[in-house]
């Protein structure tokens, strides 16, 4: 018996140590989305877009070496699963992660991450507390983003529709229990107030209500040129129809939630002729090779704008690596905070070290075409001074 245990040790030891080598030629980058529900579409379309640039890394030799593995977790849209997925990636050794999508669930995982010294690349969250900690304004050593910030996509949006749509009045719908909704809803307020428009109503609803009748009401006799429903697409596309039934003219504006299919779907001729502002746009001619691969490996289109921005991430995390020349997490926030002029998939790339956010993403207007079932692209705002 003594012998029988003592070599089942030895075995246990023995491939103990296999695993060890087989982790050791591979870098873990974990992938935190939504695979489930409401997101689905986005999320899905990340992990693809993501599976098919790591093994075009991988057959180029990887990175120091190793081979990449990505290990992607359904955080199903929910903060609380955000946090649970964020600690089971830190248990199962990624160097990295990328995601979330959303804003309220990236703020809910960075303390985490944070605290396991792993960095964060989110892809589409664009609330500025995803990289400054909103109780000290200090930037978050571990938390990046590739993607633009609410306070320069609700400056887009106000801008368009003061000065492309002559708008002069506006009235927002937005959702109070969502960072998303009601930093962009105030941003909206405050630029389109800068630039000599009047706000005439600011109605808020709750997550997961469909019925918004009783504030489009309100905004009904008030007749206001446009208005703004910073939401998810769902909430959009219902918005619409039930301001359309209302007799509600107002021209609708949105944010780069509503570039899905569903929107049209859902909202019909309700929503058609809508606008909104979106990170890019199929026909951005930097996007042409990846929106042809993705075509070609997948036979469909890449739900934007969440696909580019998660292989952007993961270029910035391979970058970081290789600059660092360590998976060490620390070497690699210190490096990614000086990202600079990065050729990702969305185009050039520079990280401001002071937010950790990009000094150079510009935004793009896309207009809802029910007809064709599209979303055709409508003008490029660049930051200030680009």
């Amino acid at each position: 018996m003594r012998r029988f245990l003592s070599l089942v040790l030895v075995l246990a030891f023995c491939l103990a140590l296999g695993g060890s080598a087989l982790a050791a030629d591979t870098i873990k980058i974990g992938h935190t989305v939504s695979l489930t529900g409401g997101a689905s579409m986005w999320g899905q379309s990340e992990k693809l877009a993501l599976d098919l640039l790591i093994k075009k890394i991988n057959a180029q030799g990887g990175v120091l070496g190793k081979k990449l593995e990505l290990i992607s977790y359904d955080n199903r849209n929910d903060a609380v699963e955000a946090v649970n997925v964020a600690r089971r990636l830190a248990n199962d050794g990624v160097v990295a992660v990328i995601g979330p999508a959303q804003s309220g669930n990236s703020i809910a995982t960075a303390p985490v991450l944070e605290k396991a010294r792993i960095p964060m690349v989110v892809t589409t969250a664009t609330n500025p507390y995803v990289t400054l900690d909103k109780r000290t304004g200090k930037v978050r050593p571990f938390a990046f983003r590739p993607c633009f910030i609410d306070p320069f996509q609700g400056t887009v949006a106000a801008k368009f529709a003061f000065r492309d749509l002559k708008a002069k009045t506006a009235a927002i719908l937005y959702d109070v229990g969502s960072d998303y909704g009601q930093w962009l809803a105030k941003y909206f307020e405050e630029a389109f107030a800068k630039e000599g428009g009047r706000i005439v109503a600011k109605e808020a609803f709750r997550s997961e209500e469909l019925d918004y009748r009783a504030q489009l009401g309100k905004m009904r006799p008030l007749n206001p040129d446009i208005i703004f429903i910073p939401t998810s697409q769902k909430e959009a596309a219902m918005a619409a129809k039930q301001a359309r039934d209302l007799g509600i003219k107002a021209r609708l504006m949105g944010t780069d939630n509503w570039g899905s299919p569903d929107i049209i779907e859902l909202g019909g001729e309700a929503i058609n002729g809508g606008y909104f502002v979106n990170l890019t746009d199929l026909a951005d001619p930097a996007i042409k090779g990846f929106v042809a691969e993705y075509r070609k490996a997948y036979g469909a289109d890449p739900v934007l704008p969440n696909p580019v921005m998660a292989q952007d991430a993961l270029l910035m995390i391979v970058d970081a690596i290789k600059r660092a020349n360590s998976t060490d997490g620390a070497k690699m926030a210190a490096a990614l905070a000086v990202t600079k002029n990065l050729k990702v998939t969305s185009g050039p790339l520079t990280i401001d070290p002071r937010t950790h956010d990009p000094l150079d993403k510009p935004a793009v207007i896309q207009k809802v075409d029910v007809t064709n079932k599209s979303f055709p692209f409508v003008k490029k705002f660049y930051p200030a001074g680009k």
